[in-house]
């Protein structure tokens, strides 16, 4: 990426939601700035939560303060660290958006040189009155899509029909995007959503985006062309992704990825993968928050018996802290021999191998992005929140994978997901999966090499940062 000159510093402040699918977006935006703009100086901040698992990432460039040459400031969520955040789901995000702003206010008054653009994400909108407040104008990096984007602004702001409680199953037809049906929708949309804070949080944030100057967005135009371009009449937004670890997009002169493990991988796992033939490996993986109920884990299971395919499959429960021999479904047993079960895996090296022939995932962004970036087909299996949107753009309109059908119980059955794995991996339209992968690949490679869309929205970016800062202008 090339180097841009200013004889003054840069100082630009990242705020991010301490969960791993937030950080390491944020980290890797902050890592390409750094790349593309000499005398430019970036700091992360996010809770203490988080302090201890980047601290102890795996990446050689990571210190007691700063990750990859990115300064790192960590500020109190108003609860103890021991407080179960994730069974309070609700009194945390309170917790946060009441203590946060005072503590990030520290963070900026205790700084020696004003900083000149704040980047926070949607989980923490108040980040933008915070730097008003210091006449700091601020961006947003959008984690997810920009179809979910596109749907969450339209919904807030009253600009579709959407499902509601009397009329639960209304279709939604929006610019770019194929008919979205209820199963297709977002969960935060839905009448049945049960996360009150949430939609509290996304109502304020999308009825209040002039508070942004700029909407960053982990994505790229070549993937999101139709959806981009509509967002364009109504509320520009910015692609400049995919914001992945630079080997998966063959960047070998970049420095080490500062994106942060919250676990400790296996890495025996790739010692297994060398054995088995080329494209002949299921990946399964639900991430680093999802647990799967025993009824979901046991159609997983014995689908991917009846398949009679090698599979790797990351089971991360609270009940076998240290590995996955601590399983305590029995019926994993039968698949001894067929496959190997770990407790978490080096995603990248997985998704890498070329042993690999298709990812059954739940469709969280962060994974989806590393998927399509290293050319691999997709199972999609999505849970909740934007995963039922990007299964839905993975089968219907980037064609690189298939989406399970629940039963009309909503039950996804093992035959459910034995159909699946062959039709991704052996059957009529595989070729046409993996022909599509690739070529999102290349187009994911393209987007960030030099001259690329997204590398040129980086570029445009820092000008408009660089030039009203050296003119002394209020942006």
């Amino acid at each position: 990426m090339t180097i841009m000159e200013n004889k003054e510093d840069i100082h630009v402040l990242l705020v991010a939601f301490s969960s791993q699918g937030h950080i390491n977006p944020m980290l890797r935006l902050a890592k390409r700035l750094l790349t593309s703009q000499k005398n430019l100086h970036v700091t992360l901040a996010t809770t203490e939560i988080a302090r201890q698992r980047i601290l102890s990432s795996s990446s050689s460039t990571t210190t007691a303060n700063s990750v990859g040459g990115i300064r790192l400031e960590f500020f109190s969520d108003g609860l103890p660290l021991d407080y179960d955040r994730k069974s309070n789901l609700d009194h945390f995000m309170h917790s946060l958006s009441t203590a946060g702003p005072t503590n990030l206010s520290s963070i900026i008054q205790n700084q020696h040189t004003k900083f000149t653009c704040v980047i926070t994400n949607p989980f923490i909108p108040w980040a933008a009155d915070t730097a008003a407040e210091y006449g700091i104008p601020c961006a947003m990096l959008w984690i997810q899509p920009c179809a979910l984007y596109s749907i969450y602004y339209r919904f807030y702001n009253n600009l579709n029909p959407f499902p509601t409680q009397t009329d639960p199953d209304t279709p939604v037809e929006l610019p770019g995007l194929p008919l979205l049906k209820t199963e297709d929708l977002p969960s935060f949309v839905l009448p049945s959503n049960p996360l009150d804070s949430f939609s509290k949080l996304f109502d304020g944030l999308f009825r209040n985006m002039r508070k942004f100057k700029w909407v960053l967005v982990n994505s790229f135009d070549e993937l999101e062309k139709g959806v981009i371009g509509s967002m364009s009449e109504i509320h520009r937004v910015t692609p400049v992704g995919p914001l992945v670890p630079p080997e998966l997009l063959g960047e070998d002169r970049m420095e080490d990825d500062v994106g942060a493990d919250m676990w400790k991988s296996d890495d025996d796992c790739i010692d297994w993968l060398d054995k088995k033939e080329t494209g002949s490996v299921i990946y399964v993986s639900f991430g680093s928050i999802l647990v799967l109920s025993e009824q979901q884990m046991q159609s997983i299971a014995m689908g991917l018996k009846r398949s009679a395919r090698p599979f790797l499959w990351v089971v991360k429960r609270p009940d076998y802290p240290t590995g996955a021999e601590k399983v305590s479904f029995g019926f994993l047993d039968e698949l001894k021999g067929q496959g190997l079960i770990v407790p978490w895996c080096p995603q990248i090296k997985v998704l890498m191998h070329p042993s690999v022939g298709c990812f059954l995932s739940h469709c969280g962004w962060n994974s989806m992005s590393e998927t399509i970036a290293a050319g691999v087909p997709v199972i999609a299996y999505p849970q909740w929140t934007d995963q039922p949107t990007n299964a839905k753009l993975i089968a219907d309109v980037w064609r690189i994978g298939v989406r399970v059908s629940p039963n009309t119980d909503g039950v996804v059955t093992s035959e459910e997901v034995e159909r699946c794995v062959e039709e991704v991996m052996g059957g009529a339209n595989s070729e046409e999966f993996k022909k599509n992968a690739a070529e999102l690949k290349v187009a994911a490679r393209d987007a960030v090499a030099e001259g690329g869309s997204s590398h040129r929205n980086i570029k445009s970016f820092m000008d408009e940062i660089i030039g009203h800062s050296s003119n002394g202008v209020a942006i």
